[in-house]
């Protein structure tokens, strides 16, 4: 019988990259995760994994060791939050160097103890750009010590049936000098936000749904009588220059195009409204546009689960990264 192959998600969340790769046929052998309403949200959907509610930096190299005892793990899978790019290179320091980035060495560090046969590392698109490219540099050599091939692409989530534009950098590191391959556009069109959303519940502001997650913000009169003004795909140029907002995000006040996939979804979807229903998107709606199926159920506090759906990496983008690491996986 063929060993399933293995993987450790590291900045796990709510699941978004498990469940990807889950359904490729990946065994699990732990996760970890700092964030309580998101340890509950991926407990609830993977009751058979094992989670580790931890700083990532208390977790000591014995502890890795222990928890993965005898597996061979194939690869390790995580998106480490980073927020050093301002002053990064600017002044002489390197991105590493930055303690907002650590958490970016932790994953350095699990690589290194583990020793993966892989590993997927995703993180914000301008990463690749940042500092003329030097940065991007910077993360590859730290993993070249480590005896890694390394390679890093912009992947967007689009290209995968997801029904959002999300583009992400994909580090992905092979041991040895091995070619690495990223996946290929898997759909010849996009799938739109009506396609994605058509087939939920009608709501209106403040209203409740059977479904789980479907239940739509209340807004205030000011704000929904400023959004009554705005079209399908439209902006907050539409709105009587008495009343429109003058300053702010200009991703705010706007509406969905029902014709195109989203725009990236984030922790902060307030302001963005349904393309013909006066009121913001709801959890269930958001998680539609990451690609979650719709029996994943999100826990904790609303804007918590905004945060779950908005920091996830999309469970479509991560199964077409989990098939192309299977199918290295087969060169090994």
């Amino acid at each position: 019988m063929t060993q399933k192959p293995k993987y450790i998600d590291l900045f796990s969340g709510a699941g978004g990259f498990s469940l990807g790769f889950d359904s490729q046929g990946f065994e699990q052998v732990f996760s970890v995760d700092i964030e309580p309403n998101f340890c509950k949200t991926y407990t609830h959907n993977f009751p058979e994994h094992l989670l580790i509610e931890k700083d990532i930096c208390e977790l000591s190299d014995a502890e890795i060791d222990a928890l993965k005892e005898f597996d061979n793990i194939d690869v390790i899978i995580g998106g480490p939050p980073c927020q050093g790019f301002s002053i990064a290179g600017n002044i002489g320091r390197k991105f590493v160097d930055d303690p907002r980035n650590r958490l970016f060495t932790e994953f350095v560090r699990v690589v290194k103890v583990v020793k993966p046969k892989f590993f997927v590392m995703e993180n914000v698109a301008r990463l690749y750009t940042h500092n003329q490219g030097e940065t991007r540099q910077e993360i590859i050599r730290d993993f070249e010590k480590l005896g890694y091939h390394v390679a890093c692409e912009i992947l967007n989530s689009a290209d995968y049936g997801v029904p959002q534009v999300r583009k992400r950098a994909i580090f992905i590191g092979r041991l040895h000098e091995q070619s690495i391959e990223f996946p290929a556009k898997e759909v010849a069109n996009y799938v739109s936000v009506k396609q994605a959303l058509s087939h939920y519940p009608k709501l209106e502001s403040g209203e409740t749904s059977s479904v789980p997650n479907h239940i739509a913000m209340s807004h205030s009169d000011q704000m929904l009588n400023k959004m009554s003004y705005v079209t399908d795909g439209g902006d907050r140029n539409e709105i009587p220059v008495k009343i429109r907002p003058k300053s702010g995000d200009v991703r705010k006040y706007i509406k969905y195009a029902s014709d195109k996939p989203s725009v990236c979804v984030t922790g902060d979807m307030r302001k963005i409204f349904h393309y013909d229903q006066n009121r913001a998107l709801t959890v269930r709606e958001l998680a539609k546009l990451q690609s979650f199926p719709d029996d994943f159920v999100f826990k904790g506090t609303r804007i918590s689960q905004q945060q779950q759906v908005g920091n996830s990496v999309p469970p479509k983008m991560a199964e077409a990264i989990a098939k192309v690491i299977l199918k290295m996986r087969g060169n090994v």
